[in-house]
């Protein structure tokens, strides 16, 4: 049965610490809804779970970005692939930190270097829920897949910049992923 929780206990920290996916989930007020696995170590536990962040690598788009500019509204689902099964939503109010932002230099120490780091999404949570996940299938991770470690090199930082600056400013559904002025 579900169970709700105010913040991140150290049983939940330690189920997430051991995932190597996470799934992000957001919406404006009008349009898609955006949905997007995440991974490559890239998800922390702050504040002895009352605040989460992720490191947000360069992407097709940055839906997550203009929706939490318009509304901040975001769910983080972590879901076990293992013998032992568990579903945990996390539920909060999130914003995008940019390079240069006070709190970038503060998160950032705590995540691995990766080609292509866009920006820090910190979440604050609001609560969180547990549910079983009995009919979610078992996997073994194979590997983890180094394609947008490879695209993100062969571009180059430049090429990075011009990527970012083409597709990533604004949503599908027209909304600025940044405020005026803090553009990348």
């Amino acid at each position: 049965m579900a169970k709700f929780y105010t913040h991140l206990d150290e049983g939940l920290r330690r189920f997430v610490g051991e995932q190597k996916v996470f799934f992000t989930a957001t919406a404006p007020a009008e349009g898609r809804l955006n949905l997007s696995p995440k991974g490559m170590d890239t998800f922390r536990c702050l504040d002895e779970g009352r605040r989460v962040a992720y490191l947000d690598l360069t992407g097709s788009g940055n839906e997550t970005a203009a929706h939490l500019a318009e509304n901040g509204r975001m769910t983080v689902m972590f879901c076990s692939f293992s013998e032992q099964p568990l579903i945990l939503r996390i539920y909060g109010r999130g914003r995008a930190l940019l390079p240069g932002d006070g709190e970038w230099d503060e998160l950032r120490p705590l995540f691995p270097r990766l080609p292509g780091e866009r920006q820090i999404v910190l979440l604050e949570v609001e609560s969180a829920q547990t549910s079983c996940g009995f009919a979610v299938p078992v996997y073994e991770l194979k590997e983890e897949r180094q394609r947008l470690v490879e695209w993100t090199l062969s571009k180059g930082e430049d090429g990075i910049l011009d990527y970012r600056r083409e597709k990533n400013q604004v949503s599908i559904d027209g909304l600025p992923a940044y405020p005026e002025g803090s553009r990348q």
